[in-house]
């Protein structure tokens, strides 16, 4: 395939995530066995067979390629796919679209589906989709893709294949429905929107920012513009229940180098081994 945008790959527990992600330049990733993606800042090729995407917010380092994914997708007579993503911003992505339209000369088919933070989507008989407020300088969201799983309830478990088969047919329920939290994105956030979001702190993989890694860039002022730091990972340490945590979005002020060490140098264990920087070209890098 070409090879006309940068990603970085890593499996976790039958699950691929896939990406890039640098503040200011582009953000998208995707998870090829849910079939949906997140944020379209730049599109691979590799990536256009992905048939949902759920976008965050409308800054351009994350949505400046939906166009162009779209007119690849009908360029080689793929079905016309669904995009995700706040439901304030639909008109104008909507006005974005037909523009780009008119000066292409060509459709750009999709399904916009605006969303609104404690929505929940289904996705397929087995995921189901929920939607989380985040803290940015526009309207932004989060979102965590769930696994619904059929249980069987307790008082059932001593029964026959066919005595759970006759009550099922006299009409009573005998499993119940649990849900796990696979993955929580949480695009671009200040600490509130990912900490205030339980089900980001219980996923199994949490991929989400820290755009500032150095001491000598203020909090205050990197809150304030929607985004994390490192130091917000070294005091809210104990709260992340996940298996894995991805943490991209670097500011381009820095190098691989300089982020490895300066995270390194403040959590020396990389929350348990559970934490992996996603940066080309440090010790992070898998593809």
């Amino acid at each position: 395939m070409l090879d006309n945008a940068p990603y970085l790959t890593h499996k976790h527990d039958g699950l691929t995530i896939e990406g890039y992600s640098r503040a200011a330049v582009q953000s998208y990733w995707r998870l090829p066995e849910l079939k949906i993606g997140f944020d379209l800042g730049a599109q691979p090729w590799d990536f256009m067979g992905t048939p949902r995407w759920a976008i965050t917010h409308t800054h351009l380092d994350h949505i400046a390629a939906l166009s162009v994914y779209l007119a690849r997708r009908r360029m080689m007579k793929m079905s016309p796919p669904t995009v995700y993503l706040p439901e304030g911003s639909i008109g104008p992505v909507e006005a974005m679209l037909r523009s780009f339209s008119r000066l292409d000369r060509g459709r750009l088919p999709c399904e916009l589906v605006g969303v609104e933070p404690d929505q929940e989507v289904d996705l397929s008989r087995e995921l189901s989709m929920s939607v989380h407020k985040t803290t940015h300088t526009v309207p932004s969201v989060g979102f965590v893709i769930w696994e619904k799983r059929k249980k069987l309830k307790p008082e059932y478990l001593g029964l026959s294949g066919s005595e759970i088969r006759d009550i099922r047919l006299a009409g009573t329920e005998v499993s119940v429905e649990t849900r796990i939290p696979l993955v929580g994105y949480t695009g671009d956030t200040s600490p509130p929107g990912l900490l205030r979001n339980e089900a980001f702190l219980r996923a199994k993989v949490l991929i989400t920012e820290m755009t500032f890694v150095a001491a000598q860039h203020r909090k205050e002022k990197i809150h304030k513009n929607g985004h994390m730091h490192l130091d917000d990972f070294v005091s809210n340490s104990e709260v992340f229940e996940n298996e894995l945590i991805i943490a991209g979005h670097f500011s381009v002020r820095y190098s691989a180098q300089q982020i490895e060490r300066m995270v390194r140098k403040k959590l020396p264990n990389l929350l348990d081994n559970r934490l992996k920087l996603w940066v080309s070209g440090g010790a992070a890098e898998e593809a």
